[in-house]
């Protein structure tokens, strides 16, 4: 939604802003479950948060008025336990409420990554910790709404820690999969390409991590073998931002139209902004699932057909039309979203991060939050 309306600031001056987006990413830029939920959640209550814009270091405006659906990201959600409750729409959403039960849907990308004995990962919680709190949020959202990723797959040459390679990762992998059989759908991966982030890079020659680009026959090798892997699990599988095909891989979508028109489809509202229609499903003499809708010829229907998503109420949602986030790249299959995280403010400090110039600079912006944690800003301005 691009026309601008007007919000009221916290200190009651007005400002007018464009940005009130229907899809809420929180965040790819930093960790907003495991370091600002209760910020993020103020700030829903509140009906909108500031914004800096990464390349023009200018502040912006986010009116959450039209919110219906977040996308959580995190590799230690469990701070998301006691506010999942307060998902409603804000006091100034204007825009009328069609699900009933004026709740904002929500589903979670949990990077669940077992780096601890290389020390690749400082300061997340224990492995068992995490995969626990993996489950908590499966019994409370169900396994549609909590998604794996094993992200990224890292490999290292032997210097003052045993080396990484893909027999490694792929027992990391096993481990982990084996405790969260039955508790999700997907596992999303993707391959550490550290030539083409400069951050990346400079960060991992600091902490004298001596890494291995990895080069397509790896890819196609580990692809192969963690399919192998996946026959008693079960799992989609799925590359993020890959650009190369691999067999028994899908390319992923992380802002999943798809999966948010599965988890969200009786929010009428949010349904016109997709441009969906929700119809019945028929059955032919033969037992088909079947729809009569104008251009739609394949019949029976299928599970994953292009612009057709079979429900579990006896309904399928008619997609009309995608929504590709442009400003993602080549590779991405995210439908667009408003990402209202802020660079440089993710504490984790682990070693192959993107998001941070440094960890100093990360873990002093952090501090800063706690000194006003309901500051428009994630980090505010001094």
């Amino acid at each position: 939604m691009t026309e601008k309306i007007h919000i009221t600031l916290d200190d009651g001056s007005v400002v007018e802003t464009a940005m009130h987006p229907v899809i809420v990413s929180a965040s790819r830029a930093t960790d907003i479950p495991a370091f600002y939920a209760d910020w993020f959640f103020y700030r829903l209550q509140k009906g909108y948060s500031a914004w800096i814009n990464p390349f023009n270091n200018k502040k912006g405006y986010v009116s959450y008025q039209d919110t219906r659906f977040i996308v959580f990201w995190s590799k230690n959600p469990k701070p998301l336990l006691e506010h999942l409750d307060e998902l409603t729409y804000p006091a100034t959403n204007v825009a009328p409420l069609s699900r009933g039960d004026g709740s904002i849907g929500c589903y979670i990308q949990y990077t669940l990554n077992d780096y601890e004995a290389d020390g690749l990962e400082k300061k997340v919680p224990p492995i068992q910790e995490r995969i626990d709190t993996f489950k908590r949020l499966v019994d409370r959202l169900g396994k549609e709404s909590v998604i794996w990723r094993f992200d990224p797959l890292v490999l290292t040459e032997p210097g003052g820690r045993a080396a990484i390679n893909t027999d490694v990762l792929l027992d990391k992998i096993e481990r982990i999969g084996d405790q969260l059989k039955g508790y999700t759908e997907k596992l999303v991966f993707s391959f550490a390409d550290i030539a083409s982030y400069r951050k990346v890079k400079h960060n991992l020659k600091e902490s004298n991590i001596n890494y291995i680009e990895w080069n397509e026959p790896n890819m196609v090798d580990f692809a192969k073998r963690l399919v192998e892997l996946n026959k008693k699990w079960g799992f989609t599988l799925a590359t993020c931002g890959e650009k190369i095909d691999l067999p028994g891989v899908v390319h992923n979508s992380c802002i999943d139209h798809d999966l948010i028109i599965r988890l969200a489809h009786r929010d009428k509202a949010l349904m016109d902004y997709l441009g969906v229609t929700i119809v019945p499903v028929q059955r032919d003499m033969f037992g088909n699932e079947e729809v009569a809708y104008p251009g739609l010829t394949a019949t029976p229907l299928k599970r994953g057909q292009e612009g057709v998503i079979l429900l579990d109420d006896g309904t399928v949602a008619i997609q009309k039309k995608k929504m590709p986030d442009k400003g993602q790249r080549a590779a991405c299959g995210c439908m667009v979203s408003k990402d209202i995280g802020q660079y440089n403010t993710c504490p984790h400090q682990c070693e192959y991060c993107y998001a941070n110039a440094s960890k100093e600079l990360a873990t002093e912006n952090w501090h800063r939050h706690r000194l006003d944690p309901h500051s428009e800003l994630i980090v505010p301005v001094l």
